[in-house]
């Protein structure tokens, strides 16, 4: 059956993932709902996208529920997948109130928002509101941290956020979960590990050691660098993002991860392996792309181990990564190297001064607009 998506911060890492797999595999139509603040990137979406009749796109704000609630009446969809967040850590420390703002407040308003168009569906077409679906997407980040002996994160952890990113996420979570228990909207949540992969926004750890090493710079590690993470690559998360949202018990949350603990200093010393293979030929003054490794202060609060325990979502949905660490990063770091001009244009802010006036893929709203995830949990 042919369905209709409205993905919020389609235009980010994650959610922009989510169009492509969506548009490019499925039958399935597209609503992308995103603000295009730093992080959302319309050139994320390739031509297959914004040219399909499938696929619209909004300028809209998921705080904003006048706009929101004319979107979800105009476009009518049958699945919300909510992606759009506010997601880096070290910007959550250093500037707290648009994560609470946005991940926060921004949820409340957006469910708010729908539970009136699935009140108003159930009212006109009983079978389309059984039909709908809240999906929920969050990070395993709001666990907190392992010990290194300690297994992974399952369904039923107890929530111990660090940082304040994790805690306006782990705030949001309880929210689509009151939302259920209290007003029965029928939700779904998902929490999932690091994610990597193409159009990954170059602030983050592994497009930021492809770019800075293949510029010459210098690689900082957090630290000692043994920080370990579970990496999924995007693409197995949208996959798994589709999964759940159509097949997906209502009310139960599932983790997503990608089955690769790798710590951080291991995950940049094989970025440097495969640029050695990759791009041979150095910056001047540059030997080995290892060489560039410098370890800088920690940050406040980080933690030492995340790891997710995917087997619910084997055992009930028969979903599992297809790309290991190893294949999953090969491929990374071969898209960065093939397309420089997505990644030079956000940093030389060209793209930014552009979108705003972008129309031609869809309908523009006016108002403040969603905040886009920027793919990390």
């Amino acid at each position: 059956m042919s369905l209709t998506f409205l993905v919020t911060g389609g235009a980010g890492f994650i959610g922009s993932a989510v169009v492509r797999e969506l548009i490019g595999k499925t039958d399935h139509r597209v609503i992308n709902v995103d603000k295009l603040t730093y992080a959302g990137n319309l050139e994320s979406l390739p031509s297959f996208v914004t040219d399909s009749e499938r696929y619209r796109f909004y300028r809209a704000d998921i705080g904003d529920r006048q706009t929101m609630a004319r979107i979800l009446d105009e476009t009518q969809p049958d699945i919300v997948m909510h992606l759009a967040a506010e997601s880096h850590v070290d910007r959550s420390i250093d500037g707290p109130s648009a994560f609470i703002e946005t991940n926060i407040v921004g949820t409340y308003q957006l469910l708010e928002s729908v539970r009136g168009y699935w009140q108003a569906l159930a009212e006109l077409d009983a079978s389309r509101a059984r039909r709908f679906r809240f999906h929920h997407v969050s990070t395993d980040e709001v666990y907190g941290d392992l010990e290194p002996e300690e297994p992974a994160f399952s369904e039923t952890h107890a929530y111990a956020p660090s940082s304040p990113y994790a805690a306006s996420k782990a705030s949001a979570d309880h929210l689509v979960r009151a939302w259920r228990r209290t007003y029965g909207l029928p939700t779904l949540v998902t929490n999932c590990s690091n994610n990597y992969g193409p159009y990954h926004f170059p602030e983050k750890l592994i497009p930021l050691m492809i770019l800075n090493a293949i510029a010459g710079k210098s690689l900082p590690v957090y630290g000692d660098g043994l920080q370990v993470r579970d990496w999924l690559f995007v693409e197995d998360h949208a996959r798994a993002l589709i999964h759940v949202a159509t097949r997906g018990e209502v009310g139960e949350t599932y983790n997503i991860g990608g089955c690769n603990e790798v710590c951080n200093i291991d995950v940049v010393r094989t970025v440097c392996q495969l640029l050695e293979a990759l791009k041979p030929e150095k910056p001047e003054g540059v030997a080995r792309y290892a060489d560039l490794i410098t370890h800088v202060t920690d940050r406040p609060g980080h933690d030492t181990r995340y790891a997710i325990d995917a087997s619910k979502l084997d055992r009930e949905l028969g979903w599992r990564p297809r790309e290991t660490f190893d294949s999953g990063l090969r491929k990374t770091v071969a898209w960065y190297l093939e397309n420089p001009q997505w990644w030079q244009r956000i940093q030389d802010q060209r793209y930014r001064g552009e979108r705003l006036g972008l129309s031609a893929s869809g309908p523009s709203l006016p108002g403040p607009a969603s905040r886009d995830e920027a793919g990390a949990p």
